[in-house]
């Protein structure tokens, strides 16, 4: 019987052994995977790069500045983040601190009090016990006393002592934490200087050239090469990238929660220049529902950015008569913007016709785009949730206006996005 259980033991530890190698070995080849699509994306862009360097575009002189703000915006987001950790990590070791102080100051009174004891009961020592002739019983049980009143001094001074250790290596640590945030600042202070002579930039070269600009807007074109690019550019991507990770089973009382979804669109309005109002956003993307397939998300997702959506999707544009394959959505400069839906990035870099741009993959051929940035806050190979910050609101690529370019597709074709979005 022995035997039985030692080889049963032996049998599960090699499997365990066997289970921990596989994994191992899943993460190695999802590495080795990841980066042989980064290269494959890199290689995709040096391309895109060649083929609109064919084609002269005076927006290509904003692609450094651009570029660099988005750079620098990416670096203070990275730094805010780090500030709000070291900020949570302050507060933990506070109370840390306080808690231990606390315990200290309970276990002083204590150890006073038991050496207030031993003082009113004389202070005697064993041997003075013994000399004094008492009672052999009467001897016994001052030893016993004596005995847990030293076991107890004990006790209480290794507990203060152990302490004192933890105070100060929580006082180590909060200096640590506190010269971080030393440092994070000064480094925001530096990329803040970066982000503002970039910007000056900027200013510059949109001053440069703005006739050029202004007139290369309604060349047809131009615009219908730059749409070109952008759809070669998602198809590519498509054949690039391994399916996302998998979703879980669909949450039938989270999709009937948005049933204000498949009311109809709400009629067109006018701002305050008397210009068409399609829709109006106030509602933000959440993790509601994180982990959906996004073809049962149709008719419940919200816009990527709060703001006005100026134009319908197939509409033809008032400048060029091209029709629009997307949205655009008026916003505040420096806003966030959204994903709107679970995915993986799997593009984010500045193109022509689009400034920053930033793609996410949705799984099952589905896609959604993000153009004009300020800033991409998201790399390629990042996973991300519904309602994760992957960009910050701008007018890159020699827009007019601020606010976001957005897309939905399906196998590099666009749909209506409108129609999957509540508004």
């Amino acid at each position: 019987m022995p035997i039985k259980r030692g080889f049963c033991t032996l049998m599960a530890f090699a499997c365990l052994l066997a289970s921990h190698s596989f994994a191992a070995k899943k993460i190695d080849v999802a590495k080795e995977d990841l980066g042989d699509i980064q290269q494959k994306i890199q290689a995709l862009k040096k391309e895109l790069d060649n083929n609109q360097a064919a084609h002269k575009d005076a927006t290509d002189a904003l692609k450094d500045s651009e570029t660099a703000i988005s750079a620098a915006n990416l670096k203070l987001h990275d730094i805010n983040q780090q500030q709000n950790q070291n900020k949570t990590k302050l507060n933990s070791l506070k109370k840390q601190s306080l808690n231990i102080n606390d315990k200290l100051g309970a276990q002083q009174a204590h150890l006073s009090d038991l050496l207030r004891q031993q003082y009113m009961h004389g202070n005697q020592s064993y041997t003075q016990l013994i000399l004094q002739n008492k009672n052999p019983t009467e001897i016994a049980r001052d030893v016993q006393y004596f005995s847990y009143i030293a076991k107890a001094h004990a006790k209480v001074i290794d507990d203060m002592q152990g302490n004192l250790i933890k105070v100060k290596v929580l006082n180590d640590k909060t200096a640590s934490a506190l010269q971080q945030v030393a440092d994070l600042k000064a480094k925001q202070e530096a990329e803040k200087k970066t982000l503002v002579a970039q910007s000056r930039e900027k200013s510059k070269v949109v001053k440069n050239l703005s006739s050029q600009i202004a007139s290369q807007r309604n060349q047809i074109d131009k615009l219908k090469r730059d749409e070109k690019s952008l759809s070669n550019l998602v198809e590519r991507l498509a054949k690039i990238v391994p399916p996302v990770r998998k979703h879980k089973k669909i949450r039938k009382h989270a999709l009937e929660e948005n049933v204000a979804a498949e009311k109809p669109n709400k009629e067109p309005s006018k701002d305050s220049n008397n210009k068409t109002v399609i829709a109006n956003n106030e509602t933000l993307p959440s993790n509601d529902f994180a982990g959906i397939n996004f073809a049962s998300l149709r008719g419940k997702l919200h816009l990527p950015v709060r703001g006005e959506v100026s134009n319908r999707f197939g509409a033809s544009r008032q400048d060029t008569g091209v029709s629009w394959k997307g949205l655009f959505i008026k916003s505040v400069e420096g806003s966030e913007v959204k994903s709107v839906a679970d995915g993986r990035v799997v593009f984010a870099d500045w193109m022509r016709g689009f400034g920053n741009l930033i793609i996410v993959d949705h799984g099952s051929g589905y896609m959604s785009l993000y153009g004009n940035n300020q800033a991409l806050l998201k790399h390629v190979g990042e996973e991300v949730d519904a309602g994760d910050t992957i960009a910050s609101v701008g007018n890159s690529g020699g827009n007019e206006s601020n606010g976001v370019y957005y897309e939905l597709r399906r196998n590099s074709q666009p749909f209506d996005p409108l129609s999957w979005s509540v508004h």
